[in-house]
């Protein structure tokens, strides 16, 4: 089994509209989305939820009135303000760091788990899909993609799927290091703007370290010229293969208003075309 990591180091760069135009083209695959702070790919799939699963991230600390003796000694050591002088827990300021469990001479509080997010399991037209979403402010997206991948994982196991395309997250942080480990390659989207050619510099430096393959797609390429030939020079002189330079098109808009990917939209169009040749070079590198 295969696994390709679509990331970027911004956000903006087309990662999630080139990650559906590659769902349309691959075949025998699961798709995953990781972007669990703010998925969207979901909105274009259109997928018919087969398993819904609770995400529990940090705990939370819940107090039992009878056993409690009000020596305020949780109160006088949690350190984010989560307990107020009533001895009342605010669920929303609790980090679920336990202090207050700890000090507690009488065990009148307990570590609960908090339900912080969900994976989903579905189906779509482009075939089985995994997708987790982390309620708002809420933390530990990183263990939260990682059981994104291990679902996405099993299920291409089950449906003898040789293939996984994960939509990942933008940046350098947690979720996006959970999004690389172990996979076959990392395609890096980016765009010719000063904050995107530093970006992919950032991230590069990340799927490096863990040892994934990187290769480079640099979308809207025609917008900036000179960027787009730094980016090549770049690439070229850290031997990184380029595998696609696709064109700005507001039909990519266009189609996703429509519900569709470019490909579906408009097959016949020059990024459609370029799309296609950037998947059989990707094809090459894994084979």
């Amino acid at each position: 089994m295969k696994q390709i990591t679509v990331i970027s180091g911004k956000g903006g760069t087309g990662k999630t509209s080139l990650t559906a135009a590659l769902s349309t083209i691959i075949r025998n695959k699961v798709i995953a989305d990781c972007d669990v702070d703010a998925p969207d790919l979901h909105l274009l799939l259109n997928p018919k939820i087969k398993k819904t699963m609770v995400f529990h991230g940090l705990k939370l600390a819940e107090r039992d009135v009878e056993k409690c003796i009000r020596c305020m000694k949780c109160y006088e050591n949690c350190r984010f303000d989560a307990i107020n002088d009533e001895l009342d827990i605010d669920e929303d300021k609790c980090e679920g760091c336990g202090v207050c469990s700890y000090v507690c001479p009488v065990d009148a509080i307990s570590m609960v788990d908090r339900d912080t997010g969900f994976i989903y399991t579905s189906e779509t037209r482009f075939g089985p899909f995994v997708y987790g979403i982390l309620k708002t402010a809420e933390e530990a997206s990183g263990k939260l993609v990682s059981m994104v991948r291990e679902s996405a994982i099993t299920l291409a196991r089950d449906k003898n799927m040789d293939m996984i395309i994960i939509d990942g997250p933008p940046g350098t942080g947690c979720p996006v290091i959970a999004s690389l480990s172990g996979v076959d390659i990392a395609l890096i989207v980016t765009e010719p703007t000063k904050s995107g050619i530093h970006d992919m510099e950032r991230v590069l430096k990340v799927v490096e370290h863990f040892g994934v393959k990187p290769l480079v797609c640099i979308n809207k390429y025609d917008l900036n010229i000179e960027n787009s030939l730094k980016i090549e020079e770049f690439c070229k002189r850290n031997r990184i293969e380029v595998v696609g330079k696709i064109p700005f098109d507001e039909r990519f808009t266009t189609a996703l208003i429509n519900g569709k990917s470019i490909v579906e939209y408009d097959a016949e169009c020059e990024a459609t075309r370029k799309i296609f040749d950037m998947w059989s070079r990707i094809k090459g590198r894994l084979e």
